[in-house]
């Protein structure tokens, strides 16, 4: 008997083990190897994996993911919805006493799950964990990870935190529960933590619990992605802020490229990893982190319109 058909029989009678929230934005393939990678755990951790993908893809990717993979709940979602809405939606969803985060582009090793289940176990309420690039091979692939990820480059600091990535992380549910109105203002992961480390929720990094992460991009494709990022971050910001603060916000963002091409360059070399195309990736991050003040600019300006439902 094959390891699909036991998950595929699971009544609502059985008790989950984890639950795993795959917010789906980037449509066909990619969606359906990171349930792949899913499922091949699952067997390799011997645990009972809750699926739950949230779509905004249309009903051709939903039709493929309810084909092939027909132990995840399929959520559909409008086009225009935006990922950390779609994460709330699956949250409440979830019927596990562990909630897992992932993206639809991240491939988790075999014994991932175990993992994360086994650190919440040892007192955590989060655990959230590293992320390594697995998209190697073009360079535009390798700057866009070092322009979004180059804070989780080794050596991460590990045990209790005050932050955690949004991507590669775990809650016990009844902590989640406890958050819903914070969860359903629609922010960004990191809103939500800082609210959990002010209540002193324990939060903790464990850096071997690592995914891959494997996303291709054109050029065009992830200026536009840093842009409406950075714009809706911004956007996000200044509600409360008079337009004279919001002008002095955005006339600051000038002085972002260099600030932030520094901080990538530091923690690559902080990293002692040799595997990072640092230097040949220069010329791209310069555009990423110009694209990205610029995005701010226009956030603090003009709010941030519909730039959050446009990131992926």
């Amino acid at each position: 008997m094959s390891a699909l058909l036991p998950m595929a029989r699971l009544t609502t009678a059985v008790t989950m083990d984890l639950a795993v929230v795959v917010p789906s934005v980037n449509g066909l393939p990619i969606v359906l190897e990171c349930l792949a990678a899913l499922r091949a755990d699952a067997v390799a951790s011997n645990l009972r994996l809750e699926p739950i993908v949230v779509d905004r893809c249309g009903e051709d990717v939903r039709g493929a993911i309810r084909e092939q993979f027909p132990e995840a709940a399929v959520i559909a979602v409008d086009r225009r919805e935006t990922i950390p809405a779609m994460r709330a939606v699956a949250f409440r969803h979830a019927s596990s006493p562990a909630v897992a985060v992932i993206e639809d582009h991240v491939i988790v090793p075999l014994g991932w799950a175990r993992a994360m289940v086994d650190a919440l176990a040892s007192g955590a309420d989060v655990v959230g964990g590293g992320v390594r690039n697995a998209a190697v091979d073009r360079l535009v692939d390798r700057a866009a990870f070092l322009c979004e990820y180059s804070h989780l480059l080794p050596p991460q600091v590990a045990g209790r935190v005050e932050a955690l990535t949004g991507n590669n992380v775990s809650y016990r549910r009844a902590v989640l529960e406890r958050y819903r109105s914070t969860i359903d203002l629609g922010h960004w992961e990191d809103e939500l933590h800082s609210v959990m480390h002010r209540d002193n929720v324990v939060l903790v990094c464990r850096p071997e619990i690592v995914v891959a992460h494997k996303m291709h991009y054109r050029v065009l494709d992830y200026l536009a992605q840093r842009f409406w990022y950075a714009r809706a971050y911004a956007g996000l910001r200044c509600g409360a802020m008079s337009p004279a603060a919001r002008a002095v916000r955005a006339v600051g963002s000038v002085a972002l490229p260099p600030l932030l091409l520094q901080r990538i360059v530091a923690r690559v070399l902080r990293s002692n990893r040799r595997d990072q195309s640092l230097t040949a990736s220069l010329p791209l991050l310069v555009l990423f982190v110009c694209a990205w003040a610029a995005g701010e600019a226009v956030g603090y300006l003009r709010g941030g319109g519909d730039a959050l439902s446009r990131v992926s």
